[in-house]
């Protein structure tokens, strides 16, 4: 999530390299994105070849940042109650 940037689409291959993931991995970790909503997925052809995109969803970008937020209260030493 921290390569996607709200309002910015990005390739598969692009994510790919930036991640140095496997292609499988990749996938696997888009579609569980998907499913959650915290992004959306575009295929398109172009020259007879299918592109993957993907956009982070505002949902995404919410969790995210609620993510940071905690990761940064326990870097703190400090904990939220909810």
């Amino acid at each position: 999530m921290a390569v996607l940037q709200p309002g910015l689409e990005i390739d598969f291959v692009t994510l790919r390299t930036n991640l140095e993931a496997h292609d499988s991995t990749l996938s696997k970790a888009i579609t569980y994105l998907q499913q959650q909503e915290y992004v959306a997925v575009r295929k398109t052809a172009i020259a007879q070849q299918s592109r993957t995109r993907v956009i982070v969803t505002a949902r995404g970008s919410q969790a995210f940042s609620r993510h940071l937020s905690a990761l940064r209260a326990i870097a703190e030493g400090i904990t939220e109650r909810t």
